[in-house]
């Protein structure tokens, strides 16, 4: 075993405390500096350079210049040392922005970036944003980049350079910057980015279309302004219900209880009576529909009668909507004075007539075919309803033209009719081929409902009409009826005027049960 003495312990000691030991002192010697150094800007970003230059060289060769060394800057301009600052500022937050994608992204294959949050500040431009417009500078789609003038008169250019008002290309332009005048709904598309070019026949083509919907597009607002399709409320109708119930006449409107083809129908309660007026505790206020598309041959029965033939002419369709209400205004006024069960007529406004309502509490009659009777209601109904053919016929000389168990009401047990503003007068060029369509409604109603007396269609017809036409069959029959009806016609044209009856061998037999 070696013997050491103490001095060459002590001097592998200290030997061995210079290399392993941390406390050690350096090998190298650090370079002094003064204070002045320290507090150096130039000196900090020498060193800020340096950590960027070892982090990220290629930033550092893209950031240098002259806002980062100041060599040839006027500084004399508050503007150009505000865009320094912040030439300064954007570059720092963008090193920041890599450093934070590298500590996040490491060794990743998948890696996020940050380049949507860098700062991007064009400085070449002399004119600030706060200043101007962005309407007044933004990309005009359909204007081409280098735009060239067009005087109103004559040319321009040289040689095959030559340009005039009617160039097509420019002409094209034109067309598509006109098309922003058509109205907003007519849509023409999006433009942004193609340099559209339409021709004259194209761009007069879209023009009269667009006209054309914009003329579409206003008949359609004033029909669904005007009209009363949609539950036959529409502004002008409901002025006039307005009008009768701040008039007193009408106490409340509660609802609507029926719809049809021609009109709708509502509840009222009635309001004061006047002098010459009774209101009914309960009303029913009926909208003709002011549209013809659901009940288009309206003229059939309305053109052809006497009373209103002559006025029928000289009106627009939305009138004849008027004469159609006041056409079952005086149908039912006939029947009220003949004593035949039927709403009573208040008044007329227009389209709206209000009438004394068949029921009670808000519910109405129940029609025929929707009330079960039994045997001796079904037979008396059947001979009620008979007599009032045979009434309707002679004492109010009216065919009621559209008669079933759709227009019939039983209520206070008896039937009351309803719905007669297609009622013509017998005399009518189809009024004897109405009222053999309503013999045959009430005989088959009346025979499915078991009722052993009702008569077939043909024998109600003679019982009702008085005229006793004898024929085997129904092909005959009904050739007897149109030749009674040309007759009457040709009558009509030699004498300017209508038979009062037609010939029979005397008057209708009365049944009675």
């Amino acid at each position: 075993m070696p013997c050491f003495t103490m001095a060459d312990l002590s001097g592998l000691w200290e030997r061995g405390r210079k290399l392993c030991c941390p406390w050690g002192a350096p090998s190298t010697t650090s370079i002094s500096c003064s204070l002045a150094d320290v507090m150096s800007e130039q000196l900090a970003k020498e060193l800020q350079l340096e950590e960027e230059n070892a982090a990220f060289p290629e930033v550092v060769a893209a950031a240098e210049g002259p806002f980062i060394t100041g060599e040839n800057i006027d500084t004399s301009s508050d503007l150009m040392l505000a865009q320094m600052l912040q030439m300064e500022f954007d570059r720092e937050y963008d090193a920041q922005l890599r450093r934070e994608e590298k500590k996040i992204n490491g060794d990743s294959k998948v890696s996020i970036s940050f380049e949507n949050y860098r700062k991007v500040h064009p400085y070449d431009s002399d004119s600030s944003e706060d200043e101007v417009d962005w309407q007044d500078t933004r990309h005009d789609p359909y204007r081409a980049d280098k735009p060239t003038t067009t005087p109103r008169r004559g040319f321009i250019g040289k040689g095959k350079d030559i340009t005039t008002k009617h160039d097509e290309v420019v002409c094209g332009r034109k067309n598509t910057a006109r098309m922003e005048n058509f109205a907003p709904e007519f849509q023409v598309g999006d433009g942004i980015g193609m340099d559209l070019k339409l021709s004259n026949q194209v761009f007069n083509a879209l023009k009269q279309h667009a006209y054309s919907e914009e003329r579409r597009s206003a008949r359609l607002h004033e029909k669904k302004e005007h009209s009363t399709a949609e539950k036959a409320v529409d502004p002008k109708t409901r002025l006039l219900l307005y009008k009768m119930v701040n008039s007193g006449m009408l106490e409340t409107i509660t609802g609507c209880i029926s719809t049809g083809k021609e009109s709708v129908v509502f509840h009222a309660y009635g309001g004061n009576a006047t002098e010459d007026k009774v209101i009914p505790p309960e009303c029913a206020i009926k909208v003709f529909k002011t549209t013809l598309n659901e009940f288009k041959n309206r003229d059939k029965y309305i053109k052809d009668d006497y009373r209103f033939k002559d006025r029928f002419s000289k009106l627009n369709p939305r009138k004849i909507i008027r004469m159609w209400a006041e056409k079952e205004m005086h149908n039912l006024t006939r029947m009220q004075n003949a004593g035949i069960p039927c709403p009573q007529v208040v008044i007329l406004k227009k389209h709206v007539l209000v009438m004394s309502f068949i029921g009670q509490d808000q519910v109405p009659a129940p029609k025929l075919k929707d009330v079960t009777l039994s045997s001796e209601d079904m037979k008396k109904a059947y001979y009620q309803i008979l007599n009032m053919m045979q009434q309707l016929y002679r004492e109010c000389n009216l065919v009621h033209a559209d008669l079933s168990e759709y227009n019939m009401l039983w209520h206070d047990g008896k039937v009351w009719l309803i719905d007669v503003s297609q009622s013509v007068e017998p005399t009518h060029p189809h009024g004897l081929e109405f009222l053999f369509r309503d013999c045959r409604n009430v005989s088959q109603f009346f025979q499915k409902g078991g009722v052993a007396e009702a008569l077939n269609e043909r024998e109600l017809f003679n019982a009702v009409s008085g005229l006793n036409i004898t024929a085997d069959n129904e092909v005959d029959f009904q050739a007897e009826i149109e030749a009674l009806e040309k007759m009457n016609e040709d009558h009509v044209q030699n004498h300017g005027k209508k038979l009062s009856t037609f010939s029979g061998d005397g008057d209708p037999p009365i049944y009675d049960e």
